[in-house]
């Protein structure tokens, strides 16, 4: 954990977990004759779970103002990053793994929480529907992979909206990750829900704009599933105090307007 900076310098984004991007930089001298501590929250945590998920959660810490050390932001964002492609066997895991990390950072015990998307103060869009996120799926390949799409044997015809909050894709430019929920609405013969939720993870390292990814992903169930109509909508975390959320559709109208749900 060197006391070099990364601010101002392009960096790789790493998501393979590595604690030595950590970097601690010392407090100024002196106290400054009040107690408090520092208190930081992590909206973008994610890692893999022991069959190749993504689990997906928010972390709260805290550390107290006469910590010996402060870690450098952009550094944390990193360390938090290089977890996306790590599989952990439980969550206690994670925590464990976090706990011992950025007690060494701070030079300082530290308070750490995992939270639940809904435990966030500002967590994402209210989606309608089903969510698929629940589903214990196994993954391999971290690129779309359309053929593990596929529908029921059912001819019976449906009309269901299904989601995800797991959706993960990098920026072909810079190479940071983009978070996302996809919204599926469609009618037709079901599709299989595992299958579902495979595909749209696998986009997990898959380069491309907000655009050109949710056109790829209308246009594989599209010619993969075959429905009589097809709604793709993908709610981007914004970056840079701005969000891009494209919306293609077989009708005619606008986009839905999911709003932010608060606690």
């Amino acid at each position: 954990m060197k006391g070099d900076v990364l601010l101002g310098h392009k960096t790789d984004y790493v998501d393979t977990y590595s604690p030595s991007l950590l970097r601690s930089l010392p407090r100024r001298e002196g106290h400054f004759g009040a107690s408090g501590e520092d208190r930081w929250m992590g909206y973008e945590f994610s890692w893999l779970n022991a069959k190749g998920r993504p689990e997906i959660a928010g972390i709260r810490l805290s550390v107290s103002a006469d910590s010996a050390c402060i870690v450098e932001s952009k550094s944390m964002k990193l360390y938090l990053g290089s977890f996306a492609q790590t599989r952990f066997n439980t969550r206690a895991e994670v925590h464990q793994t976090l706990m011992q990390d950025l007690g060494a950072a701070f030079r300082a015990p530290v308070v750490l929480e995992i939270l639940t998307l809904d435990q966030l103060p500002q967590t994402v869009a209210k989606m309608p529907g089903i969510c698929l996120d629940a589903l214990d799926v196994s993954m391999t390949s971290y690129e779309p992979i359309p053929d593990v799409l596929q529908i029921l044997p059912s001819e019976m015809s449906v009309d269901e909206t299904l989601y995800t909050h797991l959706f993960r894709s990098l920026c072909p430019v810079t190479g940071q990750p983009d978070w996302a929920s996809i919204v599926i609405e469609y009618t037709g013969r079901q599709i299989e829900r595992q299958g579902l939720l495979k595909y749209l993870v696998s986009y997990r390292c898959h380069a491309g704009f907000h655009e050109a990814v949710v056109e790829e992903i209308f246009l594989d169930l599209q010619r993969v599933c075959v429905p009589q109509t097809l709604s793709v909508y993908g709610r981007f975390l914004r970056r840079g105090g701005l969000e891009i959320n494209p919306y293609r559709s077989t009708e005619v109208g606008a986009a839905p307007d999911y709003r932010m749900h608060r606690q």
